[in-house]
């Protein structure tokens, strides 16, 4: 492998929405920084395979299934 092409692992501290704090390993910043999440991933669809939830007020599923509610939808 050629040397200085891959970026400095290091540890940070990820605090996460509810207040724990985890630590990993990351390039981002330098070591010991924190970085702060705006979003939970432990719910949000994107990491959790979209097993969440679907709200919907009178949007496109609403308007599907009003639509075809008769043909077995």
């Amino acid at each position: 492998m050629k040397k200085d092409t891959h970026p400095d692992y290091h540890f940070i501290d990820v605090k996460m929405t509810d207040g724990t704090i985890i630590k990993m390993r990351s390039t981002y910043g330098k070591e010991g920084d924190t970085l702060a999440l705006d979003i939970d991933p432990t719910v949000h669809p994107a990491w959790t395979g979209g097993t969440s939830r679907l709200l919907d007020a009178g949007g496109r599923v609403s308007k599907f299934k009003k639509k075809y509610e008769g043909l077995g939808f």
